[in-house]
């Protein structure tokens, strides 16, 4: 039993809630313009979060997804499944939408948050824009509020103490954004709003033993589909006259009472509409695990920097914050096995979607050497870095002399971001194989100009492969 579950109700602190500013805001986020700097970012995260649906779809997980729809019979209804020519509800097209988002380590990521927001929110979105028969604009203001809302939850209940008590934070924070982000789209008022954060609360689940999937088919589920399934569904339950609690955050057994362990509990309803949560999330470069990023942006760098041959490599050890270990320690999915992506790193000198998920390739008998040769370690001042993934790669030639790297600010994160041509040459990738070049670059450029959209089902349509 934790600590959040044996405690008393404290009447003063059980009065504090945020609902109040957050139904505002939710209840107006359709109406509120939104800055350059986030719009653009949106786009950028929209075009990836779609472009990870679209290989995701190819994957196990996508391929257990599409299995699922085909089983319910739902096949023919009005919600598009990005990369095949599937239609289904709205509520199970965000679901298998959001498992292919999450298929692999493709998607986006908020460090401080301990979220993938746009794997369970841009599902969501797509999927209540279609049904709401909303525009690329209103898509775009949904979108941001999610991710706003998604930070805030897990941020309002310490993520990093949450994911350690054993709950997941990957859940919990994209269930309240997709929510948000639905309800909006659906014209909620207030009152409604209010009710839809009644039922995102309801269905908020997860334990962290996602990371002991071996197949990340659950972990799709966990990360994405779930969410985008709830958010969605709460939006039209609420749209179609259901009711609810009217705050959720307050009054006897509250969500916080639930869950909080001296919960912050304002946050939900802070700065909304003037600190967007989009401008602190990132885009990976690399499309693995969050924390092999640094260590692949350094090993990348030494690799050219000094024009090194993997023959000539004597040993390899790297560094980064106690917490990544167990994620990413000699595990048997190669896109989340640090020391097998370094190792690729240092033969190819480069890593693409296709390389990453080659599972043959760990048993290559020059990538097994070279993965012997490498020490993975936890770092106490990398620790003390977090929420920044910072990593250290230190690689000791046959000749004795070494080079090291630190990557401090990952490419791709708030600090170092990507840009516009990195975020499309990304996109292209993943998309052309599956959509062919001409409908990925038709997808990528309706992104970049989403508020010149006026149908949301012609947009989604982008999604899929031509007839």
């Amino acid at each position: 039993m934790t600590k959040s579950h044996s405690k008393k109700a404290d009447p003063v602190q059980d009065a504090l809630t945020p609902m109040p500013a957050l139904a505002a805001y939710l209840a107006r986020a359709l109406k509120q313009p939104l800055p350059a700097e986030v719009a653009d970012k949106a786009k950028a995260h929209m075009l990836d979060t779609i472009a990870s649906m679209v290989s995701g779809a190819r994957m196990k997980a996508g391929s257990a997804a599409i299995a699922y729809i085909k089983a319910l019979g739902e096949t023919g209804t009005r919600s598009a499944v990005a990369g095949t020519r599937l239609y289904t509800s709205p509520v199970h097209a965000a679901l298998a939408n959001g498992m292919f988002a999450h298929a692999d380590e493709t998607d986006d990521s908020h460090a401080a948050s301990l979220t993938h927001p746009g794997c369970g929110i841009v599902p969501a979105v797509l999927a209540a824009a279609e049904f709401f028969g909303r525009s690329g604009q209103d898509m775009l203001r949904a979108m941001v509020l999610g991710y706003d809302v998604c930070a805030r939850l897990t941020l309002s209940l310490h993520a990093y103490d949450f994911r350690v008590a054993g709950h997941s934070t990957h859940t919990f924070g994209p269930n309240f954004g997709a929510a948000a982000a639905a309800g909006a789209l659906a014209g909620l008022d207030e009152t409604q709003c209010r009710h839809v954060m009644s039922y995102a609360a309801q269905q908020a689940s997860g334990v962290a033993c996602w990371m002991r999937d071996k197949d990340h088919i659950e972990k799709s589920f966990d990360f994405g589909g779930m969410a985008a399934r709830n958010g969605v569904s709460a939006a039209i339950m609420v749209a179609s006259g259901c009711t609810g609690v009217d705050d959720v955050f307050s009054g006897e057994r509250n969500f916080y009472h639930a869950f909080g362990d001296d919960p912050d509990r304002l946050a939900l309803g802070r700065e909304l509409g003037v600190r967007y949560e989009i401008l602190g999330t990132s885009i990976k470069r690399w499309t693995v695990g969050s924390p092999i990023q640094a260590p692949l942006d350094s090993t990348h760098t030494l690799v050219h920097r000094h024009q090194l041959k993997a023959d000539a490599i004597k040993a390899v050890r790297v560094r980064i914050p106690h917490e990544s270990l167990t994620i990413v320690n000699n595990r048997e999915m190669p896109e989340i096995c640090l020391q097998h992506l370094v190792a690729m790193m240092l033969i190819d000198g480069n890593i693409d979607f296709h390389t990453a998920h080659d599972r043959a390739r760990m048993q290559d008998p020059r990538v097994l050497a070279l993965r012997a040769l490498i020490t993975l370690e936890g770092d106490d001042e990398l620790s003390r870095a977090m929420p920044s993934r910072q990593g250290i790669v230190e690689i000791t030639l046959d000749d004795g002399s070494t080079v090291v790297e630190h990557t401090k600010a990952v490419r791709g994160t708030p600090l170092n971001p990507m840009t516009r041509e990195e975020v499309q040459a990304k996109a292209m990738g993943l998309l052309a194989p599956v959509l062919g070049e001409v409908r990925a670059a038709a997808l990528c450029d309706a992104v970049w100009s989403l508020e010149k959209v006026h149908d949301a089902r012609a947009f989604t349509a982008l999604m899929q492969p031509a007839e």
